[in-house]
């Protein structure tokens, strides 16, 4: 087997392990407590969605573990999966149906998890690190679409801050909170970009907040460019749009969720009756290309609801009009109307994860492109990239680790 068919191996099994999620026992769980989570290790913190398939207010989770080449594995723990986390001679393993896969490394904790913000907030629940120098802010857990019955059925933004609120302090995050703790998490070497989301609220309330954002980043790192990228609602002033460039976000995101028409509507019902309906989020992302340009804004379709085909026909309009559109595999989050659903097999996501792949490196998307725009450097499609384009320290067959 090729050095680059034996990374791709590693990073299908990578989506094998997304979408069925990973066990963890309490005893191997108490050993990784006693041995640096929370100190050694990063620990997950819910700063917008919980992914796992079961809550575990109380009990702390590992963030995420590397393979032994380097790609990152999110932590995503389900009780029933055939993938679990196992400590054998003094190494952490994945194991499959109870046999070894290989060895693997915990994710290391960012300094910056350790300090507090001028007013007393662990800087840990003002901004998720996603590794690989990325920074997540959920500045609010709170989406008013809930109080109107027209919730995302998909999502769980509002349970997860039901379950975690009390344990882990999901509040509302301040501009001033957010800049400090941006300008420590960029003090740490390598490259840099901030997301910053939220629930769904009000267009022009939305906008005020994210400019009083920026303006404090810049303030405090002096950095007019800080490579942020702001995740909004499809406006209806698309004008709008150039006012967040204008306030200094290097890329933008309008998460259009579904290509199909008739789903989004099903599904989505607050952003089909509150935000113009599917045609304004397709032409708020078109606006948004012709303002931030080729490669500088990024969408989103929850892969797994709708046909294949939607979801690739979306993909290719959009790239085909310079916009990233990422499609990662859906998890029935817990607390969601979809709770309990079964997303697609992963099969089904790996072949669509190739062709995405594939779009993105025909249109003119670089490794730049997606790091820029993303909330996270690791989806499989940039370790894809990884592999292609000879960004892993992985350079001679004879250095390859072996799994």
């Amino acid at each position: 087997m090729s050095l680059k068919s034996k990374l791709y191996e590693e990073v299908r099994l990578k989506n094998e392990v997304n979408v069925e999620g990973i066990r963890i026992t309490k005893e191997v769980n108490d050993l990784l407590k006693s041995a640096g989570l929370g100190g050694k290790y990063q620990e997950e913190v819910h700063g917008m969605f919980e992914y796992d398939k079961e809550p575990h207010a109380g009990i702390a989770h590992p963030a995420g573990f590397r393979s032994p080449n380097g790609f990152l594995f999110p932590f995503n723990t389900y009780r029933k999966s055939r993938f679990s986390i196992g400590y054998e001679k003094g190494s952490y393993i994945l194991t499959e149906n109870d046999n070894k896969v290989f060895d693997i490394e915990f994710l290391e904790r960012p300094e910056y998890y350790r300090h507090t913000t001028s007013d007393g907030v662990q800087m840990k629940n003002i901004a998720v690190y996603n590794q690989e120098g990325v920074v997540f802010v959920t500045y609010s857990n709170e989406c008013h679409l809930k109080e109107k019955g027209l919730d995302c059925l998909y999502c769980n933004i509002n349970a997860t801050k039901d379950t975690y609120a009390q344990v882990e302090g999901i509040t509302w995050k301040y501009p001033k909170q957010i800049a400090e703790t941006v300008k420590l998490a960029y003090s740490e070497p390598g490259n840099h970009h901030v997301t910053l989301t939220g629930g769904f609220i009000p267009e022009h309330r939305e906008m005020d907040y994210y400019f009083d954002v920026a303006e404090a980043i810049q303030k405090e790192t002096g950095l007019y460019d800080f490579n942020g990228t702001a995740v909004i609602g499809a406006p209806e002033d698309h004008f709008v749009i150039d006012r967040y460039k204008e306030a200094g976000y290097r890329t933008l995101a309008i998460n259009i969720e579904f290509w199909d028409k008739n789903i989004f509507k099903s599904i989505c019902p607050g952003k089909e009756q509150l935000s113009g309906g599917w045609d304004n989020w397709r032409e708020s992302l078109e606006h948004a290309a012709e303002v931030f340009g080729h490669g500088r804004v990024r969408s989103n379709i929850v892969a797994g609801i709708e046909p294949k085909r939607a979801t690739l026909e979306g993909v290719e309009y959009l790239a085909s009009r310079g916009i990233v559109c990422f499609a990662g595999a859906w998890c029935p989050n817990p607390g969601s109307e979809l709770e309990n659903h079964r997303s697609p097999e992963p099969e089904w996501h790996w072949d669509l994860t190739l062709k995405i792949a594939d779009i993105f490196r025909k249109n003119g998307f670089t490794f730049e492109h997606l790091y820029d725009c993303s909330a996270s450097a690791n989806t499989c499609v940039h370790d894809i990239y990884r592999i292609e384009y000879g960004l892993l320290p992985v350079l001679k067959e004879d250095e390859l680790k072996v799994v």
